[in-house]
């Protein structure tokens, strides 16, 4: 069965708003303020990603205005309390993704990094855009038919031999109807109709299995 044709390509800001290494802390803080951005990457050269500076890397001058670390793992974070520039700021080596990157993956990533936007980036290294969490919930704006169309075409179709069963979308949720020839076969067409973008639950409601979700 095919894969998501949908990769961060497809839903990442194209127009990006980056920095240099000389940009100031009160630079920083403006443009975040300004774009409404939780983040932004740090180029050097003709647009290579170093690094990103983050609110977390902003936090530790408010934090640590008053009181010293008290933590062996406060250190570094106090350590930026004292940085004026984007180059003493950011977190380097930058956390990024390639445009070819599935959703998921990207997903998984920002999830593993506890971060909430990523700098997409060439073979190169090259800045193509910023892709964040709001932009990977873009997939859940298709509509039911397109969800549907889906299914029945890239999902459905390509079973072999065909199968006698129909899908029904209602917000995102698939529901099928009919009959499978074997029951092992349940799970299988179940993830891959929740790989498919935009849909938020399956539910089986099969000839000869208990309705209910798959």
């Amino acid at each position: 069965m095919p894969a998501s044709r949908y990769t961060v390509s497809d839903v990442m800001t194209h127009t990006a708003v980056a920095i240099g290494r000389e940009a100031s802390y009160k630079e920083i803080v403006e443009l975040m303020d300004q774009w409404k951005v939780s983040a932004v990457p740090v180029l050097e050269g003709e647009g290579r990603v170093v690094g990103v500076v983050s609110e977390a890397d902003l936090l530790p001058k408010e934090e640590f205005r008053r009181d010293d670390p008290r933590l062996p793992d406060q250190l570094e974070e106090a350590s930026k309390a004292a940085g004026v520039l984007a180059e003493e700021l950011m977190s380097s080596p930058a956390v990024t993704v390639h445009p070819d990157a599935t959703l998921a993956e990207a997903a998984q990533i920002m999830a593993r990094k506890h971060v909430k936007r990523l700098p997409v980036v060439n073979g190169l290294g090259m800045l193509e855009g910023v892709v964040s969490r709001s932009d990977l919930l873009k997939v859940f704006l298709r509509t039911d038919e397109e969800i549907e169309e889906e299914i029945r075409d890239a999902v459905l179709a390509e079973l072999a031999p065909p199968v006698d069963l129909q899908a029904s979308v209602k917000d995102g949720v698939v529901t099928l109807r009919g009959s499978l020839r074997s029951r092992a076969l349940v799970p299988l067409v179940a993830r891959a109709i929740r790989a498919v973008e935009g849909v938020v639950d399956v539910r089986m409601e099969l000839e000869g299995r208990p309705a209910g979700a798959a």
